[in-house]
């Protein structure tokens, strides 16, 4: 006599953690990404070009032993930093959301906080890569001295990791004022641009109309710039700045008050779905 087997216990599915979920979301958002030739071409490229250009054009020293070449390079870090983050998420995030993909990661299980995780990842990776691709080549074609102490590089890293913040937390709201896909670039492009003409990008900030340095002043670009310049330019620079020193402080103060607005504005302002959907 043959005793039955036991009936089968239904076995219950792992469950994946919140912090693999946002990785694998990250993962995600950066092979969209790198797929997007043109995205990869203008995010990476677009520094470099800017550089062999206006180093072409102008060579001479804005001051002893700082050649325009140095402080523009400078401009291009925190630029870049920018279209990592603010111009391209404030692009591509209305695009997904006319083609109803945050709406359906809107309908899935999946916490809402990993969709903003994976942007924040591949926003860092960018950023990053970018950064480093931009340094080399500034130290290999116009001889820029990178920071030789500690404390120049913990600035380097508290500025940048501050400002892409800031500029990714503004990007995630500035997506929501447009209205279909094809607007995104029409909104998020001129705020961009004009921003680096007034922050010290393209021009030496000092040289501005003093009522165009102070609309700069109000966003966060040119604290950026300014924080960045006090990295890689020679201490002494710090009196040409507008407050006779490089302000590190306000810099920092600056830059976070603009991750609580640019949170605030999120939180207030982000849609998943198309007005027309409701």
């Amino acid at each position: 006599m043959t005793t039955p087997a036991p009936p089968a216990t239904a076995t219950r599915p792992r469950r994946t953690s919140p912090v693999a979920l946002a990785l694998r979301q990250g993962r995600l958002e950066i092979t969209q990404f790198l797929r997007s030739r043109e995205s990869v071409v203008f995010t990476m490229g677009f520094p470099i070009i800017m550089i062999l250009i206006f180093a072409s054009i102008f060579n001479d020293e804005i001051a002893p032993g700082v050649s325009y070449t140095q402080y523009f390079i400078t401009g291009m870090i925190a630029t870049g930093l920018m279209t990592a983050s603010f111009q391209n998420l404030g692009i591509w995030i209305p695009v997904e959301r006319d083609r109803g993909v945050l709406k359906r990661y809107r309908g899935t299980p999946m916490p809402k906080w990993v969709y903003f995780a994976g942007k924040v990842i591949m926003v860092l990776a960018i950023g990053v890569a970018e950064t480093v691709l931009l340094l080399a080549f500034s130290v290999a074609l116009f001889d820029l001295e990178l920071p030789g102490s500690a404390a120049k590089w913990l600035t380097f890293g508290w500025v940048s990791l501050l400002g892409i913040t800031a500029c990714t937390l503004c990007g995630i709201a500035i997506s929501s004022l447009a209205r279909t896909s094809r607007s995104g670039s029409a909104v998020v492009t001129p705020v961009a641009l004009v921003l680096q003409f007034i922050s010290g990008v393209f021009f030496v900030f000092t040289e501005l109309p003093s009522w165009m340095q102070q609309v700069a002043a109000l966003f966060p670009l040119k604290w950026m710039c300014q924080g960045l310049r006090s990295v890689f330019l020679p201490d002494g620079f710090g009196g040409q700045e507008p407050g006779g020193s490089f302000e590190l402080g306000r810099v920092a103060l600056v830059l976070a008050a603009w991750c609580v607005i640019g949170l605030v504005l999120c939180l207030t302002t982000f849609r998943w779905t198309t007005k027309r959907d409701g």
